[in-house]
């Protein structure tokens, strides 16, 4: 007998994309559970589901962490294109005087962001300029969740234009009271032996940032800035990332020392291709550029 609770070619659903992107942006069936409202178990039911149709495993459920397989890495970038052309048949039904989304994973504009969005409001007093902080490699933007977004490190995610606005310097990231904070630069081989905090969801620090020979062994991983600072503030690791954090993330705990000798890291502005996903998106998008000095 056919269970007509899995989904078919017909009846696979915008929920089922949804449930998958939610899972694998989140690294968890929990974290996924309570961004969607609804349960764990509705959760692994319908990514289940999912899985039976498509013939494949999507998520490795072996490990602590939830990890997508080689199959759910290249659904997952599919399945973010469908979502956000689905989003953006509906916007163009929306009315024109909905806030405008930009998107960032951390430190927004960096520098820039605060005076980007007091010109938005001087210029575009009529529409409202949404900041969304969406701990994901794009931000939401490959979803649909905004309508441009500031990225940082090389992004690969089919559908998106980048341009490059920018590059910041990185700093390492070190306990406030530990001997490296006194120190007035640091290099990498000063790092190695220490344990790497690495923000594997939307981070652009890896264990390939170092040379092979000299790859650190210790690394924990973390989901967001938050938990990043958290575990450098209470010394269970060091972290790498950029100037922009320093200035926009400041924390008792942890202190930022230059760390010259590693490559900067470029600041993009994203957005989806094809026509524009809200009426002042180019608006935006030239006022990015002309706060970042990229018009001159």
């Amino acid at each position: 007998m056919t269970d007509p609770t899995r989904p078919t070619r017909n009846s696979v659903e915008l929920r089922h994309l949804r449930c998958f992107l939610a899972v694998a942006e989140e690294g968890s069936v929990t974290r996924a559970a309570a961004r969607l409202r609804i349960t764990q178990p509705a959760v692994s039911r319908t990514l289940a589901a999912l899985e039976d149709e498509l013939g494949s495993r999507l998520v490795d459920r072996s490990t602590h962490h939830l990890r997508l397989t080689a199959v759910g890495r290249a659904f997952r970038d599919k399945a973010a294109v469908a979502v956000a052309a689905f989003e953006d048949a509906l916007d163009a039904g929306r009315s024109v005087h909905r806030p405008l989304r930009l998107g960032h994973a951390w430190s927004a504009a960096g520098p820039y962001t605060t005076p980007l969005l007091r010109r938005w409001r001087e210029t575009h007093p009529d529409v409202p300029l949404e900041l969304l902080r969406i701990d994901d490699r794009t931000a939401g933007l490959a979803r649909g969740a905004v309508d441009a977004a500031l990225l940082r490190g090389p992004v690969g995610t089919p559908g998106l234009v980048t341009e490059l606005l920018h590059t910041e310097a990185r700093v390492a990231a070190v306990p406030a009271d530990s001997a490296l904070a006194s120190r007035a630069r640091l290099d990498l081989a000063d790092l190695r032996d220490r344990t790497i905090a690495l923000n594997t969801v939307s981070g652009t620090t890896t264990a390939d940032l170092w040379p092979a020979d000299a790859r650190p062994t210790a690394m924990i991983t973390v989901a967001n800035t938050d938990d990043w600072l958290a575990a450098i503030a209470a010394s269970r690791a060091v972290g790498v990332t950029t100037t922009a954090t320093a200035d926009l993330h400041p924390h008792p705990g942890v202190a930022y020392v230059p760390l010259p000798d590693a490559p900067r890291v470029p600041v993009l502005l994203a957005r989806r291709h094809g026509p524009p996903s809200h009426p002042a998106l180019d608006d935006l998008c030239a006022l990015v550029r002309a706060v970042t000095g990229q018009d001159q």
